[in-house]
């Protein structure tokens, strides 16, 4: 191979053993994952709001950002449960540029995986304790779920991996609600086959062991907008998609038919002051169908401290380094908007 291999990183096992949970943070994130499956399951009428920056940049702004969703929460707690984005893993399209946390600890310095992995693992456990909150990552790569399998309460599983096998297999062997995205192409059937792989049982080779999966029955549909063939973006919200995705449930029959709306992504053109009329207009189409309001389980909002993004190195604490974000101010009145909606 055309690799040079730097260093052995410690297995999950190891890490776990260097930062392990207290019994708190362990509590709260089975508590509040059984909350979360309830929804997905239809035994709870509130809705979920997965909420928070594109990309985990930086530890203190984060957990400072954390800590306003907590507040916030104990205000909508009977109709909404937010679950904060940490996202710790930054899918490029190229290849280039920012990768996260877990490839960057330091944004401005050079990759250091083992760092990384340290950081991250880090992040969560003081997420997790500080705010009460149990939060989302994205597998990006299925191998390094296992490093923080015991903290997140949801997987996302990206456009861009939705295809991969490897992904679909590991995401039916986790223990919490997994949503699949819509590919980029905008091919809902590629979903679905997602969805259904991630629900069955299966054997395959997980980080170097024969392992079998239980399957999982909360992996469900995330709508996140598509990119047609001359590179324009469309949305896949509307009324009319939603009620296709129904009958597509339908017709499939899967179990827990849920979907989650990506309020930015193609679904906005990547303008994320769009992100609260989306939320909107998917309530207004739940009130006006039964079907959809029994679907349509949560949203996805791209939101930080700061209004916008920056280039790595722009010195604006809590603007994102990677994509456009909603600020805090248009964040809360979304949250409080949608509670009074609901």
């Amino acid at each position: 191979m055309n690799m040079e291999f730097k260093r052995k990183l410690p297995i999950p096992m190891d890490v776990k053993e260097m930062y392990p949970l207290n019994a708190g943070v362990a509590q709260t994130v089975k508590t509040k994952t059984e909350e979360l499956k309830a929804i997905f399951a239809g035994k709870s009428d509130r809705i979920v709001l997965i909420i928070g920056p594109c990309s985990a940049d930086r530890e203190d702004s984060v957990l400072d950002y954390l800590c306003r969703l907590a507040q916030i929460q104990e205000k909508v707690k009977d109709k909404i449960m937010i679950v904060p984005r940490v996202y710790t893993n930054k899918p490029r399209t190229t290849g280039d540029g920012y990768k996260g946390l877990v490839h960057q600890p330091d944004p401005g310095s050079g990759p250091d995986l083992f760092k990384g992995i340290i950081a991250t693992r880090e992040l969560h456990i003081r997420a997790v304790g500080e705010t009460g909150l149990i939060c989302a990552d994205e597998m990006l790569y299925p191998e390094n779920y296992k490093y923080v399998d015991d903290l997140l309460g949801y997987v996302a599983v990206g456009a861009r991996s939705v295809e991969d096998q490897q992904h679909r297999l590991t995401a039916s062997a986790v223990d919490c609600p997994v949503g699949m995205k819509n590919p980029t192409s905008g091919d809902l059937t590629v979903m679905m086959n997602a969805i259904m792989t991630a629900q069955h049982r299966h054997d395959f080779i997980y980080r170097g062991w024969e392992g079998r999966s239980g399957g999982n029955a909360y992996a469900h549909a995330i709508l996140r907008g598509y990119v047609d063939r001359q590179g324009v973006t469309h949305p896949n919200y509307h009324y009319e998609t939603l009620l296709y995705l129904a009958d597509l449930y339908d017709k499939w029959e899967l179990l827990n038919p849920a979907v989650v709306v990506d309020c930015n992504h193609s679904n906005s053109g990547k303008d994320p002051l769009k992100q609260p009329g989306i939320l909107e207009e998917v309530l207004h189409s739940c009130r006006y169908d039964p079907r959809l309001k029994k679907m349509v389980k949560g949203f996805m909002v791209e939101s930080y401290i700061e209004d916008g993004n920056q280039p790595v190195g722009g010195g604006i604490y809590g603007k994102s380094i990677t994509d456009a974000c909603l600020g805090w101010e248009k964040s809360e009145r979304l949250i409080l908007d949608a509670a009074g909606a609901l």
